[in-house]
């Protein structure tokens, strides 16, 4: 059977990124164009679009752990050791890079999808940045960062970094579900305040549709994992290490099966040049300038770099940590707002000190 062989996680992710790169290229999700609409067109639609992505994964995840289909103690996301300088200092690289390449590294590979040349430096950077900082060249100085100043929840009587269990070892009694409904509820709450977002039926398929492909990813790993006689990672959609670990798979012979992520990131450029082809909306793109393409590999190289450093980037600390609700996805998501923001304010407006100055101009 195949859900038995070494191929099984490779399988499960490219179809997973077949639809989710097809919805992100057919309706435009790209967490960077949402921030800036947000802050320049003060648009929320699109930062919506992304609430509901983590709503959809929050809640179809936790019907997964609450039926023992998934046990989140099997992710490395809910380590109880937290590494808050990583997720702080890696947030903010991750954020400025994304700004100046224009988008993260999910949708770098969006765009390659469709053609675009600078995509595809990115990626490739990108993904040799994050080698050298997990495995490599940075790998010594990250571990005294981030394992040198990470913070043990497990002193405070918490097993791991959710925020449910946090808050029981706090109360003193077990108040998970409570809190994993009312965080649900709060962010619906926000997100379908806005009816332009309601009324926008694009938007509300493409944050649909990415938040059930994470819970997938959980469900898709932790099956295979019982079922097939290879070992599996558990995992579910992030694009910092997986572009790395493709790059390495094909120059280099690990003896290990292509994992989920591999998959991921070959069924996420699938489906986008899919949906690009479909819709007739493939561009052949490459660097204006070497400008331009100093931008970009800089920026790839930040987010490889800061992306590791965090354990995950816009989708994978954003969507599928935040899922699982650890105390890491609101700081790195923050921390990835501020980078971006910095970002954003040096490309466009010439000074970084203009980031958090535009209501008082």
């Amino acid at each position: 059977m195949i859900i038995e062989s070494g191929y099984a996680p490779l399988l499960a992710g490219g179809l997973a990124g077949l639809i989710i790169g097809y919805a992100a290229r057919r309706h435009h999700f790209c967490t960077l164009s949402a921030l800036e609409r947000r802050w320049y067109a003060a648009d929320d639609s699109g930062v919506r679009s992304w609430g509901l992505a983590i709503l959809v994964a929050l809640v179809l995840t936790q019907l997964l752990v609450w039926t023992d289909l998934f046990d989140p103690a099997t992710s490395f996301y809910f380590n109880a050791s937290f590494g808050w300088s990583g997720a702080i200092l890696g947030g903010v690289a991750f954020g400025f890079g994304m700004a100046l390449v224009g988008t993260c590294g999910f949708g770098a590979l969006v765009r390659l999808g469709g053609g675009s040349l600078r995509g595809l430096v990115v990626v490739i950077v990108l993904g040799i940045s994050a080698l050298a900082t997990q495995r490599g060249f940075f790998a010594a100085t990250r571990q005294s960062i981030v394992e040198g100043n990470a913070i043990e929840f497990g002193r405070l009587g918490a097993p791991d970094q959710s925020v449910g269990a946090l808050a029981s070892a706090i109360v003193g009694f077990d108040v998970s579900v409570f809190v994993t409904v009312l965080v649900a509820a709060a962010l619906a709450a926000w997100i379908f305040k806005d009816r332009a977002l309601l009324a926008d039926r694009g938007r509300m398929i493409a944050g649909t549709v990415i938040g059930a492909v994470v819970a997938f990813g959980w469900f898709a790993t932790s099956y295979i994992s019982t079922h097939s006689f290879w070992p599996t990672q558990i995992e579910s959609a992030s694009f910092v290490m997986p572009p790395g670990d493709l790059i390495l798979g094909i120059v280099a012979a690990t003896g290990a099966y292509p994992d989920y992520g591999v998959g991921l990131v070959l069924g996420v450029v699938g489906g986008a040049a899919l949906a690009a082809w479909r819709h007739e909306d493939i561009r052949w793109e490459a660097c204006d300038d070497a400008r331009e393409l100093s931008r970009h590999l800089a920026g790839a190289v930040l987010m490889g770099v800061g992306g590791v450093f965090s354990l995950g980037c816009t989708i994978g600390q954003g969507i599928s940590a935040a899922s699982l609700l650890t105390i890491s996805a609101p700081i790195v998501l923050a921390s990835i707002a501020i980078g971006a923001r910095l970002g954003l304010a040096y490309i466009l407006e010439g000074s970084m000190r203009y980031a958090f100055m535009a209501r008082a101009r």
